[in-house]
């Protein structure tokens, strides 16, 4: 298991940017693949991007393509999202997800972030 602490949640306004960071307790293989996931009210969690531990694959759901951008820390045990041009319905609680591959990445939740876009 690893821990994982989100920060960087908050309120923007439509065309906005934000940026989150999740920090993960250890390096282990528990944390080669992390990414992140979100859920607006009333619907399920979808995922949003993912990184391999390098930093050299990443992964985008096509409705934050060209918008958002995931990326590694030097120290490798944290993951950033940087969000630009956000869109209302872009609103909900992020969740960073950690794992040993592709297949468990969600094995491992932080708390959550919420961000809320305003139109």
């Amino acid at each position: 298991q690893v821990q994982l602490v989100e920060s960087g949640g908050g309120s923007v306004q439509a065309g906005g940017s934000l940026r989150l960071s999740c920090a993960a307790s250890a390096r282990t293989f528990n944390s080669n693949v992390m990414g992140w996931f979100r859920q607006a009210p009333g619907k399920e969690r979808e995922f949003v991007a993912a990184i391999s531990w390098s930093g050299g694959d990443t992964n985008y759901a096509d409705s934050v393509k060209g918008r958002f951008t995931i990326s590694r820390g030097n120290a490798k045990n944290t993951v950033y999202l940087q969000m630009n041009s956000l869109k209302p319905e872009d609103t909900g609680v992020y969740y960073c997800a950690a794992g040993a591959g592709t297949a468990t990445l969600r094995n491992n939740w932080g708390q959550g972030t919420q961000v809320t876009v305003s139109s």
